[in-house]
């Protein structure tokens, strides 16, 4: 468990990082934790060569940040909400093999943030007749498809409101990346939605109480989005739009990406039809075709095998793809997911549907932490 000093160093510098963040996670990696930069912070330069002298002024600044690091956590303590530093075995592991992680998460909500199978479903927030209903059946179908799926978006109206309304309206749990503390909420329209989703998924930002949802912002939080998931849905976009933004950052954290095609000339079908004309996305018409892209469509087969009671010895050969992950988990063993799909190439679908198999066949186990330990 993360002591209280280590949040209270975390949520100081989360304050004092905003325009130097990767530098100060970088630092964070390599000292190991905040309480760790904050004891150094007057020999930094000596500790690690090369440090921006902006990371070194900014931590001058420490102690004049306590106080409202002090706050910010009596704050989240009396309205139950969960506080993951970067270290933290809750903090979602895919996000924080990101190189722009958030050092610090607030989170409020029920769904676990390391669930095996997380997608992000983004678009226009002009949504036409056409998205609502691309999304009212994708995610139906989804809940039969793919059980125990979440569904992340931005809480915005059009594309991404329809996206949570679906998911609670199919009893699948959905999370709302913000962009301004858990004081708050923006659009305000959307505070029935916000209060039905802390029981049935949850909230999640990267902000601290008192912060307002300025324009940049919404930027920072599109790559919370992307980082916490397998994939990017993009339904209905404009040529230009935050959907398109989330879809970048997507492939940049070696994501799946996928869009649905739209209308020849229909405004918000421009970006999807553009993404995928540029090879920028896969195209999809249905839940069918996302599932097994991914390489998911056999995990009902496996769950129906699992509630049967059918012995791992029905499973006794090896896929050539299960064999690479096994031989890459006898050298190295306790990877976590994505790493694992970097080291053999590939894609982060597959490698979960692969481990979710060798983990059937009683050969690997997922522990804490989002990692998977080989035990034969």
């Amino acid at each position: 468990m993360v002591s209280q000093e280590e949040l209270l160093n975390t949520a100081i510098l989360t304050r004092l990082s905003y325009f130097n963040l990767n530098t100060m996670v970088e630092l964070y990696r390599q000292l190991g934790s905040a309480t760790a930069i904050v004891e150094h912070r007057h020999d930094l330069p000596t500790v690690v060569p090369g440090l921006s002298p902006k990371v070194v002024e900014a931590l001058r600044d420490v102690e004049t940040m306590r106080h409202r690091a002090e706050e910010e956590l009596e704050y989240d303590e009396k309205h139950g909400i969960r506080v993951l530093c970067l270290n933290d075995a809750e903090y979602p592991q895919r996000l924080r093999e990101c190189p722009d992680a958030p050092l610090m998460l607030f989170y409020k909500g029920t769904a676990d943030l390391n669930a095996r199978r997380i997608i992000n479903v983004v678009g226009t927030r002009h949504a036409t007749a056409y998205g609502k209903d691309l999304i009212r059946k994708f995610v139906a179908d989804l809940r039969t498809l793919c059980p125990g799926i979440v569904i992340v978006s931005g809480l915005a109206y059009g594309i991404d409101v329809c996206a949570h309304r679906q998911a609670l309206a199919n009893h699948i749990e959905t999370i709302g990346v913000l962009a301004h503390g858990l004081d708050d909420l923006y659009p305000p329209h959307h505070r029935d939605v916000a209060n039905e989703m802390v029981c049935h998924g949850g909230l999640l930002t990267e902000f601290m109480t008192h912060t307002n949802a300025d324009k940049l912002n919404f930027v920072r939080r599109n790559r919370i989005t992307a980082g916490i998931s397998d994939a990017c849905i993009l339904v209905e976009s404009a040529a230009k739009g935050g959907g398109l933004i989330t879809t970048r950052i997507s492939k940049d954290y070696n994501r799946d990406v996928f869009a649905f095609p739209g209308p020849v000339g229909a405004p918000y079908s421009e970006g999807c039809n553009q993404l995928i004309r540029d090879n920028g996305a896969g195209l999809i018409t249905s839940a069918e075709d996302f599932v097994k892209a991914m390489g998911w469509d056999d995990d009902t087969r496996i769950q129906a095998a699992r509630q049967a009671g059918i012995a791992r010895n029905l499973f006794p050969d090896l896929s050539p793809d299960e064999q690479k992950i096994v031989e890459l988990l006898r050298k190295t063993n306790d990877l976590q997911l994505n790493i694992i799909s970097v080291k053999t190439a590939l894609p982060i679908g597959s490698v979960s549907s692969l481990l979710f198999n060798l983990e059937m066949k009683g050969i690997v186990k997922p522990y804490a932490g989002g990692t998977y330990h080989l035990i034969q």
